[in-house]
């Protein structure tokens, strides 16, 4: 009777440890006591959470934080910041010392980060950042970011690891491209208006899997002017499969 319940107390533990990673979203939310009417400073992060107690759900929880902050920070010293809500503070406070130093200057700061699961499988996980910042000038910046994670292990996969051969699936995607572009084949990339480096078609900083397909999705002033938007394209997974290391 003792023996079974040892294995039954073994067993317990082994799917306690095997449990898959579940993830909730918090949000974390700041406004300036500097007085105001209009465009009052403020900042907004809604962002997935890893849960559970593994060294996956930590590498996860540190990368996303480490991307946020990148996007978000704007103070001297970053290691006075070390979670989401200091994160919060921070943007603030560099809102009201610029204040401080130019009242008559300062337009109303905003922050907006929204995260998401935008994909799940067995090998891989996909989180999505929607950002927008406004710190001045004639018009904020939106973008989005994509977070590429070994489900198992919760390291990062980069965008090179992605591809069982990338220059072929560069050949392929840019075929692709200048017929959805509208860009003839044998004319310079950019010969449409677009602006990629070098006059050179390559592939975004932003890979994202979806439900429909794999998408390859340019920001604004990736491979385009801010007024021209951001560029993207989806390949089903039937078309891409064979160039893919993870599905």
């Amino acid at each position: 009777m003792k023996h079974c319940s040892f294995l039954i107390f073994l067993c317990l533990i082994f799917i306690s440890c095997n449990k898959g990673l579940s993830f909730e979203n918090e949000t974390f939310e700041e406004k300036s006591t500097i007085p105001c009417k209009n465009d009052c400073p403020k900042i907004s992060i809604d962002i997935p959470i890893a849960k559970n107690s593994s060294l996956a759900a930590d590498s996860i929880n540190k990368k996303v934080f480490a991307v946020v902050k990148e996007i978000i920070y704007f103070g001297d010293d970053s290691t006075k910041v070390n979670d989401y809500k200091s994160l919060s503070k921070s943007f603030i406070t560099s809102y009201e010392e610029m204040h401080q130093k130019f009242p008559n200057d300062t337009f109303g700061w905003e922050g907006k980060i929204t995260g998401n699961i935008e994909f799940e499988s067995a090998q891989i996980l996909n989180i999505k950042i929607d950002h927008y910042t406004f710190t001045g000038g004639a018009h904020g910046y939106q973008g989005f970011r994509s977070l590429l994670f070994n489900l198992k292990t919760g390291k990062s996969i980069f965008n090179n690891q992605l591809f069982k051969n990338e220059a072929a699936f560069l050949a392929f995607a840019e075929k692709e491209f200048r017929t959805q572009y509208k860009i003839p084949q044998k004319s310079n990339i950019n010969a449409t208006g677009l602006m990629f480096e070098n006059d050179k078609f390559h592939l975004p900083q932003n890979i994202f899997y979806t439900d429909k397909g794999l998408l390859l999705y340019y920001n604004s002033y990736e491979a385009a002017s801010y007024a021209d938007g951001p560029k993207k394209i989806l390949f089903p997974y039937d078309k891409v499969s064979k160039y893919l290391n993870f599905q």
